[in-house]
C-alpha cells in the first residue's frame, strides 16, 4: 500500500504543478513508470485508485486521461462514503446540512433570477394534493437542489447534493411516521420561496434553518 500511496502522490504532484491539466492524457504506462521510478504494478494500482475518485478517466483502448477536475466529479466520492452511514450518523449529516443549506439559501435569495424563482415555485406546485412518500421525497430533493444550484458555487452545490443521500432515508421515515409532516414541509418550502422571491436573504436563511432543524430534531427524538 505504501508503494501505491507514493505513486498516487507523484501523479497528484504532476497535476497540482500543472504538468498535467484537465483533459490531458497520461504518458504510456511503461514510460510513466520509468519516469517516476515506480513499478508498473504500483502505477497501475495508483491509476485505479485515482479513477475511483474521478481524478483520472481510464478509457479502454485509448489511454488514461485527467478528468475535468470539476467539483461535482471530485466530490462524487462523497456519495460513496456517506452511503455507509448508520441510522445514528444521519444526525451528523443533518447537522452539516443545517450549516450549509441556510447559507446557500441566503445566497440564492440574492442571485436567483426571476425566471428561476418561477421554476422553483413550479416545483412546489407540481406536487399533488395527496402525494405519496416517494413523490414527496423526490420533490424535496429537487427543491433543495435548485436552491443550492442558485448559489452559483459548484463546491457548495456538490457538497449539498452529496449530503442529500443519507438524509433521504430520514425524510422517508419522517413522512411515514410523523403526523402533519407533508403539510409542514409544504408550508416551510413555500415560506422559503416567498422569502427568496421578496429578496430577503436573512429571512430565507432563517426559514431554511427552521426547515432542516425540524427534521434533525424529530430524528434526534426518534432515535
Amino acid at each position: 500500500m505504501a508503494l501505491t500511496d507514493a505513486a498516487i502522490d507523484k501523479i497528484k504532484e504532476m497535476i497540482v504543478s500543472g504538468e498535467l491539466g484537465p483533459g490531458d492524457r497520461l504518458p504510456k504506462e511503461v514510460d510513466l513508470a520509468e519516469r517516476l521510478g515506480l513499478s508498473r504494478n504500483s502505477l497501475r494500482e495508483a491509476v485505479k485508485a485515482l479513477s475511483i475518485i474521478r481524478v483520472l478517466d481510464v478509457r479502454q483502448g485509448d489511454g488514461t486521461y485527467v478528468t475535468s477536475l470539476e467539483p461535482h466529479l471530485l466530490l462524487d466520492a462523497l456519495n460513496f462514503v456517506v452511503d455507509f452511514h448508520r441510522d445514528d450518523t444521519v444526525l451528523h449529516f443533518l447537522e452539516v446540512r443545517r450549516i450549509l443549506e441556510p447559507a446557500a439559501t441566503e445566497i440564492a435569495a440574492q442571485r436567483m433570477t426571476d425566471a428561476d424563482i418561477v421554476k422553483l415555485q413550479a416545483v412546489l406546485d407540481d406536487l399533488g394534493s395527496a402525494p405519496d412518500i416517494e413523490a414527496l421525497v423526490a420533490n424535496d430533493l429537487e427543491f433543495h437542489r435548485r436552491i443550492a444550484a442558485a448559489s452559483e458555487n459548484p463546491v457548495l452545490t456538490s457538497l449539498i447534493d452529496g449530503l442529500s443521500g443519507p438524509t433521504t432515508r430520514a425524510r422517508i421515515w419522517r413522512g411515514l411516521t410523523q403526523e402533519g409532516a407533508v403539510t409542514k414541509t409544504r408550508e416551510q418550502h413555500q415560506a422559503i420561496v416567498d422569502a427568496i422571491a421578496s429578496r430577503q436573504p436573512q429571512l430565507a436563511r432563517s426559514w431554511a434553518t427552521v426547515h432542516i432543524a425540524g427534521v434533525e430534531e424529530w430524528l434526534r427524538r426518534a432515535l
